[in-house]
């Protein structure tokens, strides 16, 4: 038999137990199967999906305190900061606000609940309260004043990202002001602290294939297929919409910052598999932030654009919720005006500000604006409670997509991006590692460097198989380093 005949499955083997991409891929395929031929299993596996999600969101408050305090600190001007984040909530308001026009104009124009004819009082309304909680958004003023700490442990401890970013901001102002000389310690110790959260995201994500078999089994074995029969219009007005909207986002992207995006989703495709796997983007925030340093973007940039992103620029979400509110109208006869239409859009334009984090946000927002309008029943909005899981998917990666198409912009409005650095990685010249991988790396080039100072013989290098490379400075000191894998 030819060598090369048993080396296919050897190659296979190869890449499954190297690329987390091929795991998660298999993970997500094995979730469908088991969800499909035995439900009342899969709906038991849901554990595996909810303990990763926990793992992640443990230490994503930390990375962003570190990372954002490095960034301000190493780029030494705060007013440079303070014009990223004013030209980031720019960028989130025209982006959500443009979602939520599309939402609308796909609404009106395939009109998925028209039809329907369903009767508002023979719907559960209750229902919604139990998704929901008995909770509701918070108003403007509360959205604002709830993004001030008012304890430094409680705004890591309720992992409150905005109370996080703002501890992060005063401690890199602080930083400034008082200097190397009277902290010189401070900024070295929050390195080193980056340094193990890196790492321990790194062990995490190990679990990734997990986490993706576990959701995805729950969800098919849950839901089944049924639901795509009876919600198919609707699913698939919101998917092609969102699947519209990011091309023209890809557009955006290209003419403002020189940036493909089908380059960077494929630069991306395992953390996007696996945001889609787990129906959570917060589980890839840490590794979106290292990947997007390593393409080129400013610590400081990535460190406030991404996280206040999550809160203020929900793309997938915008489109839902409008797309949303006209299939609840058409479902149960009611037309709306075009003014009546402009309301919604200036309603959810507030409400989708204060839905992170909130249980069954998109379902209070929903009813909000049923409220306000007055015209629409608010137990209509049960109609959405069987088909808001499937579009969990259309509005993470839509969301997380949106978030990184930010970071790019602001980056490149503000000068805080490497363009040629963002072309060498998006073209696979420069491979992305592990920053923990490169740290080692780094302590073992230095190592060889201080015996070779002394004249004594250096450690050979040892190899890790052919795409090796020699270590590189960490992203500690510049933008993250490249090393073969």
């Amino acid at each position: 038999m030819p060598p090369s005949v048993p080396s296919l499955p050897r190659r296979a083997v190869r890449k499954l137990r190297t690329s987390l991409f091929a795991q998660v891929a298999c993970a997500l395929v094995l979730g469908i199967l088991v969800g499909k031929l035995w439900p009342d299993i899969a709906t038991t596996a849901q554990p595996l999906g909810d303990g990763f999600i926990r793992l992640i969101k443990a230490v994503i408050s930390p990375l962003v305190f570190c990372v954002v305090v490095v960034g301000i600190t190493k780029a030494g001007d705060l007013k440079a900061f303070g014009r990223i984040g004013l030209k980031a909530l720019i960028w989130f308001e025209v982006a959500t606000t443009f979602a939520l026009l599309f939402g609308l104009l796909a609404g009106n124009l395939v009109q998925p609940g028209a039809g329907m004819n369903v009767d508002p009082s023979k719907l559960d309304a209750s229902a919604v309260d139990e998704k929901t909680g008995g909770g509701s958004l918070p108003s403007t003023s509360e959205f604002i004043l709830h993004s001030l700490p008012d304890s430094a442990v409680g705004a890591f401890a309720e992992n409150s990202l905005l109370q996080v970013l703002v501890l992060a901001c005063l401690t890199g102002a602080a930083v400034l002001h008082l200097g190397h000389t009277k902290v010189p310690a401070i900024l070295p110790a929050v390195q080193q602290a980056q340094e193990i959260v890196f790492a321990i995201v790194g062990f995490v994500m190990k679990l990734a294939p997990l986490a993706v078999f576990g959701a995805t089994a729950h969800l098919v074995g849950q839901y089944g297929v049924g639901v795509m029969s009876t919600y198919g219009k609707l699913i698939l007005v919101c998917y092609a919409t969102a699947l519209i909207f990011l091309l023209l986002l890809a557009v955006a992207l290209k003419l403002v910052a020189g940036v493909s995006l089908w380059k960077f989703v494929r630069y991306t495709r395992e953390e996007m598999l696996l945001a889609l796997g787990t129906a959570s983007s917060e589980t890839v925030m840490p590794r979106m932030m290292q990947k997007l340093r390593h393409a080129g973007c400013r610590d400081d940039a990535v460190g406030l654009v991404l996280p206040t992103g999550y809160s203020f620029n929900l793309d997938g979400a915008s489109i839902y919720l409008s797309v949303g509110t006209l299939f609840i109208a058409q479902a149960v006869g009611v037309d709306l005006s075009l003014g009546q239409q402009i309301t919604v859009v200036l309603i959810l334009m507030l409400t989708s500000k204060g839905m992170a984090g909130v249980p069954g946000s998109a379902f209070l927002a929903l009813s909000a604006t049923a409220s306000a309008l007055g015209v629409i029943p608010v137990g209509a909005v049960a109609l959405l409670l069987g088909v808001d899981r499937i579009m969990d998917s259309m509005r993470v990666a839509t969301n997380l997509l949106g978030n990184c198409v930010a970071v790019f912009a602001v980056s490149r409005w503000e000068g805080a991006l490497d363009s040629e650095r963002t072309k060498k990685v998006l073209d696979g010249e420069l491979p992305f590692v592990e920053e923990s991988e490169e740290s080692e790396n780094k302590e073992e080039q230095t190592e060889k460097a201080e015996t070779a100072e002394k004249g004594q013989p250096s450690k050979p290098p040892v190899a890790e198989g052919a795409d090796a490379l020699p270590a590189q400075p960490t992203a500690l000191t510049k933008q993250p380093a490249t090393d073969g894998s």
